[in-house]
Formats: C-alpha cells, structure tokens, sequence
C-alpha cells in the first residue's frame, strides 16, 4: 500500500511516519517538498505518488500569525485538503485529515459532540473548518479526526514553552480559565494507524467514515498543565528556576492575543471509541511520555 504523508516535520508528521510504516510503504513530504499552498504543486504531488491513502497533518498553525496572514492560512488549512480530496476521489484513494476544538465557539458548558454547532472565532479555526468542508465537498473516501492541545517530542509546544520559561523565571503566570486536554501526537498517530488498519479490513460499504473528536482522557487547564509539566520535570531531576507552586493563575483577559481562543476545548470522543473499539488513555500518560523523551 502507498501511502502519502504531509507535514512529515511536524509533532504529528513525525510521529506519523512511525506508526504507519508496518502499513505499507510511506511516502512523507515537508514543506521543502511540496508547499501546501501552491494548488497545482498539491495536485502533481498526488498524481506523481499515485497512493491508496492520504494522510494529511500538514497545517498552519500559527493561530496568532494566521489573524495577518489570512490568505496564506486558507491556502494551506482550506484549499489544500479540498484538492487533496479531488485528486484522492479520481484516484479511489482513503483520506485521513486532522482538525482542531478552534472549529466551535469554545462557550459551551460540557463537552463538544461532533453534531454541535461550528461558529469559528478566528481565522485559524475558519479556514480549519473550511478545509474539512472542501475535503468532504470532493465525495473522497475520508475520516476527519478534530483534536486539540496537540504535544509531542518533536517540535515546539507548550509544555516545551513551559520547561524553557521555569528555567528562566522564577515564576510564571499561565491562563487559568480555558480547559482542554493535552493529546499526544503519539497517541494521534497511533489511533490513524489504527483506523487505517480497520478501513484495510472492513468493506468499503461497513466503514464508518465521517468526522471524529480524538483527544486524550480527563480534561485540565492551562495553568494545571504547566504545573503538572514542571512537576514531573523535577522530579525527573531537572534543574528549574519555577516550582509549580510558583505558577500563578490568570484569566486570559489578561493574556490578550490577536487571535481568540477556545475557552472550552473539551472534545467528547465516545463516537470515535465506539466505532473504533477503543480506549483513550488519560492525558497525563501521554505528557508524561513526551516528558521521558525530552528529558
């Protein structure tokens, strides 16, 4: 099976190449490679490759750059998937495309379901929502997996951030009142190969294609996150400047940025682990994992 990989450098992509190489053989691209937003570039990539899957974590992601950089965030977030959709429906190919919590307003008192209202409130989670539109306008085969707090060995994010400030600063101030749960990439790409394994297996008729929340168990908030972070650090004997005790809270009203974020990012997952089998460990094992890696 050939199997075609975006975002090869990404936290998600890194891990990708990993959990999908005992499924056939992986054909990982980066920006270097093929730039997501040149549309014609996208298009000769899935011809030249000619795969039975796409897999598709390439994104932008800098939510806060993207407020000023709309026409390059659209390109990439919605108009490339919904060419890779095209160009996987000519080729009866598998799509498995990845979204985020930026999708919803974030206001809801209880956990998202995947039947909820959108209502985007920046650019980033537009153009997020845009995509999974186009992709699935294109009448590919596909699974969209939205997920949130994404945290890896590979790449930046925020539990890095937080390991590189407590050895700064003596103390650290951190967003108290949005929730979420920290997923691993691992975990992600782990639950793609799974999928995939089952769409090998299954008749194409019996698939449950469709859109899926996949996150990790439990649910925190920033401010706890860091704390859990600088916690397991310390007593993984790294030296830090910042104790958890010395991790204020705040409100994000007084953290302004140029993009808004979700105050509630709590993604119900029971749909995925119905139709999938499976179970979805507590995000404090996949951060813990991160945390062995990096240390």
């Amino acid at each position: 099976m050939n199997i075609l990989l975006t975002g090869k450098n990404g936290q998600l992509g890194f891990e990708l190449q990993r959990a999908l190489a005992p499924l056939g053989t992986v054909v990982a691209v980066g920006t270097t490679d093929c730039d997501l937003a040149d549309a014609d570039a996208v298009r000769r990539l899935v011809q030249s490759v000619q795969p039975q899957v796409i897999v598709n974590p390439a994104a932008y992601t800098a939510v806060d750059r993207a407020e000023s950089d709309a026409q390059t965030a659209r390109a990439v977030n919605a108009i490339a998937p919904g060419i890779l959709g095209e160009e996987a429906a000519k080729l009866g190919a598998f799509v498995i495309h990845y979204s985020t919590d930026y999708v919803y307003e974030g206001n809801k008192a209880g956990y998202y379901v995947e039947s909820d209202s959108t209502n985007p409130q920046s650019v980033y989670g537009q153009t997020k929502l845009d995509g999974e539109l186009a992709l699935a306008a294109a009448n590919a085969q596909h699974v969209i997996l939205r997920t949130s707090w994404v945290v890896g060995a590979h790449g930046g994010n925020f539990a890095k951030t937080m390991l590189r400030l407590a050895g700064d600063r003596d103390e650290l101030k951190v967003v108290a009142d949005q929730f979420g749960a920290p997923t691993s990439a691992a975990l992600i790409a782990d639950v793609t190969a799974h999928v995939l394994r089952q769409h090998q297996h299954e008749d194409g008729q019996a698939f449950p294609f469709g859109t899926y929340h996949l996150a990790a168990d439990g649910e925190t908030s920033w401010h706890q996150y860091a704390q859990f972070v600088i916690g397991e650090a310390l007593v993984r004997g790294k030296v830090l400047r910042a104790h958890p005790d010395r991790v204020l809270p705040i409100p994000a009203s007084a953290y302004p940025t140029p993009a808004k974020r979700p105050q509630n990012s709590r993604l119900d997952t029971q749909r995925l682990r119905a139709a999938f089998d499976l179970h979805l460990p507590h995000w404090q094992q996949g951060v813990s994992h991160v945390l062995q890696q990096i240390l």
